[in-house]
């Protein structure tokens, strides 16, 4: 998760870390009821401080991670699910960071095709994603190349992405994912026919302060994005989207490591998840209120969750390509487990909004 300010005429913004000691910030990480395939984390409420492993539960200041575990179990399930999908694979790399771009069954570069980036937690992996989100029959179904690129690694060893003035970057970095990522795009869109109005954004924790960022930062070029258990910027002033992007942020009232009503990391504030997709909303010209679905329980996004377990609110009179919504999942954590529905569904939600 990162501290960073907007690329571009704007420096990046450090802040000072001072209160971690090297030692903590090397240590093996955890946190109670973490997550594992995703690998995310890196934040609680204001009045529930957390720790890394060999803090004690009284250090106010350290930083809580995800556990995580091998990636070889990831990497299994995100093969098994490309091969049975007839998807191929092929390795790219921008200067010394190498992803894959999964490449659907008969693309044969005729004619355009939608691209969905997905961006992994804290400590975790473009495979790890790539078995979270499970995507990919969906993406097969409808045409779509995915990429699973994986964020550079802090001073303790853990992946992460320069995302927002909160989440999450501990340590000292040069890293500028902003600029990577959409380096990344130059390199899919010369490789590949891509649709240049469905060129999207999916992420978790993480991966969705990251690409609440991207969508700031280069709204010319992404047409929407889904954040999962993520956060926009804490200071709306530091997001200046050239023109809408459609937000669909998807939280469980029950997470306790990004919480839905909102908290801090290190003192820097995340909104709440209504308050992320109402800012969304005021970028891109929606009116004040929402059309409210609470408690008319539409979806079933959670395996977690028994029966349909998701209401849908949705921002009206917002301009042309710019549609926000909130998927809440009632009793959801940090790491709801996804469904076949949750994948059809966030699809759905994409292809329904390209750039106008």
């Amino acid at each position: 998760m990162s501290t960073e300010g907007v690329l571009g005429p704007v420096a990046p913004r450090r802040r000072s870390r001072t209160a971690l000691s090297a030692a903590a910030v090397a240590m093996t990480v955890l946190i109670a009821g973490g997550c594992a395939s995703s690998g995310d984390g890196g934040s609680t409420t204001a009045d529930s401080p957390v720790r890394l492993a060999g803090d004690t539960a009284e250090s106010p200041n350290a930083v809580a991670t995800d556990a995580v575990t091998s990636d070889a179990a990831t990497t299994d399930a995100a093969v098994t699910e490309a091969t049975s999908t007839g998807a191929r694979v092929e390795s790219e790399a921008i200067g010394d960071r190498r992803f894959e771009v999964n490449v659907p069954a008969g693309y044969n570069g005729s004619k355009p095709v939608p691209l969905v980036v997905v961006l992994h937690g804290y400590t975790g992996s473009g495979n790890g994603a790539k078995a979270y989100f499970k995507l990919e029959a969906e993406a097969g179904k409808r045409g779509f190349l995915t990429v699973y690129p994986d964020g550079t690694q802090d001073s303790s060893g853990n992946q992460f992405w320069n995302a927002t003035d909160a989440c999450c970057q501990f340590t000292p970095s040069e890293a500028d994912d902003s600029a990577y990522l959409t380096a990344l795009i130059d390199r899919v869109e010369e490789k590949f026919s891509v649709d240049p109005k469905r060129v999207f954004f999916a992420g978790h924790s993480n991966g969705g302060f990251m690409s609440y960022r991207m969508a700031c930062e280069h709204a010319d070029r992404i047409a929407a994005i889904v954040s999962v258990a993520g956060a926009t910027f804490g200071d709306v002033s530091a997001c200046k989207p050239s023109q809408p992007v459609s937000v669909l942020q998807v939280h469980g009232t029950s997470d306790t490591v990004i919480s839905f009503t909102g908290g801090s990391i290190l003192g820097s504030s995340y909104p709440a998840a209504l308050t992320s997709v109402a800012t969304w909303a005021a970028y891109n010209g929606c009116d004040a209120a929402p059309e409210p679905h609470i408690g008319a329980k539409q979806l079933d996004l959670d395996d977690g969750v028994v029966g349909k377990d998701s209401s849908v609110t949705a921002f009206t009179g917002c301009s042309p390509g710019g549609a926000v919504e909130l998927w809440t999942i009632d009793g959801g954590s940090h790491e709801p487990k996804l469904t076949t529905e949750f994948a059809s569904s966030i699809m759905d939600f994409l292809l329904a909004h390209p750039k106008p």
